[in-house]
């Protein structure tokens, strides 16, 4: 056998050993699970409202109710259910009306912690939202900081809801796997 043959074999096998080796020595990375629970406050109304329509068959002035209707929000977050809880966030995104009876809504938004252990990091939330269904899944598709690589799931439910008025306080109780 000569060199360069010998040398191209033992360049394969050391290769292949090394491939096969390395992936079973190496400890695999294990996803955390996290359960969080926090607060959603919408407010379409007051003093201080924190959700507003953009778009619909009336314009601008639609109501987040009707099917159609496109609304942008900037709501706080909370670690209770009171709007004097502690302050941890922001949900900030988008709603659409998008059942023809007006009773559900296509939620596309991110919650931004900006205080508490969490502190700089985001979950990206999307799904459906029937509002007349006491639980409501959703999903969880991505995050920053702490929750990078996040994969998950949320249960949203209506701890208040003042429908004359368009306010609501909801809960999200969110359980998701990251690295």
């Amino acid at each position: 056998m000569s060199n360069l043959t010998f040398w191209n074999l033992f360049v394969f096998i050391f290769t292949s050993a090394t491939i096969l080796y390395v992936p079973y020595t190496f400890q695999r990375l294990q996803p955390k699970q996290t359960n969080l629970v926090f607060y959603v406050h919408d407010h379409f109304t007051g003093d201080h409202p924190t959700a507003t329509t953009v778009a619909g068959k009336s314009g601008p002035a639609s109501s987040i109710l009707r099917f159609g209707t496109v609304a942008i929000v900037d709501d706080p977050v909370t670690e209770g259910p009171g709007m004097g809880s502690r302050l941890i966030g922001r949900a900030q995104g988008v709603y659409v009306n998008s059942q023809l009876d007006g009773k559900a809504l296509y939620m596309v938004f991110s919650v931004i912690f900006t205080h508490g252990e969490f502190k700089g990091s985001t979950l990206e939330i999307q799904g459906s939202d029937i509002f007349s269904v006491k639980e409501r899944e959703f999903g969880v598709s991505s995050g920053t900081g702490y929750f990078r690589f996040v994969t998950g799931y949320g249960i949203m439910e209506t701890e208040f809801m003042d429908l004359p008025n368009l306010t609501a306080t909801l809960k999200l109780n969110v359980t998701v796997k990251h690295y």
